[in-house]
């Protein structure tokens, strides 16, 4: 095999492994799937451009999502989204959220009406997350939905260990305001 094969093999598995993941991280920063994918696109044209010295499967992982953070953060910084009214930017057709971002895995074998719940009932967590203030969105979408521990956020993100800790101890303290604001019938 030649080795620009097994370097298309490699980036394969790359964007495999860590597409999807860094996809719903930038979605959740930036609200928007074509910003999104361009930020996950790009963090994957640097790799393939200039491949990053890494030790470990971890500093892999907190490579990738600190490139993503960067470059979410370079598309708020841009001059395109200074300047873009709050109104389109929010309410563009197709900036919704894209089908089954947050979605479980398929083959759930509930019933109908078990399912739809769940589903609104997932629905309106994610409305509640994305309502958070950007640094405990961060810290909660990477605690819950990609499942890293506090020592592995606070590499990915450049945060102290203590940091992340209390941003997480807030965010879900904001979320379970939110969220009981919206069940409390009484």
């Amino acid at each position: 095999m030649t080795k620009a094969g097994a370097d298309d093999r490699e980036l394969q598995l790359k964007i495999d492994t860590y597409g999807d993941m860094l996809f719903k991280l930038s979605y959740l920063r930036l609200q928007n799937a074509q910003d999104a994918e361009d930020v996950v696109q790009e963090v994957f044209y640097q790799y393939l451009k200039k491949p990053p010295v890494l030790q470990s499967p971890e500093h892999e992982k907190a490579w990738f999502l600190k490139a993503t953070l960067n470059g979410c953060r370079k598309v708020w910084r841009s001059a395109w989204k200074r300047h873009q009214s709050p109104w389109t930017a929010k309410g563009q057709e197709g900036d919704s959220e894209p089908e089954g971002v947050w979605r479980e895995a398929a083959g759930d074998v509930r019933e109908p009406e078990e399912n739809f719940l769940r589903q609104e009932r997932n629905r309106r967590l994610l409305q509640a997350v994305l309502a958070l203030p950007e640094k405990y969105r961060d810290v909660i979408h990477l605690f819950y939905y990609e499942e890293l521990s506090v020592k592995e956020i606070a590499r990915a993100t450049g945060r102290g260990e203590s940091t992340v800790t209390s941003q997480l101890t807030r965010g879900r303290e904001l979320l379970r305001k939110s969220l009981k604001e919206e069940y409390d019938f009484g």
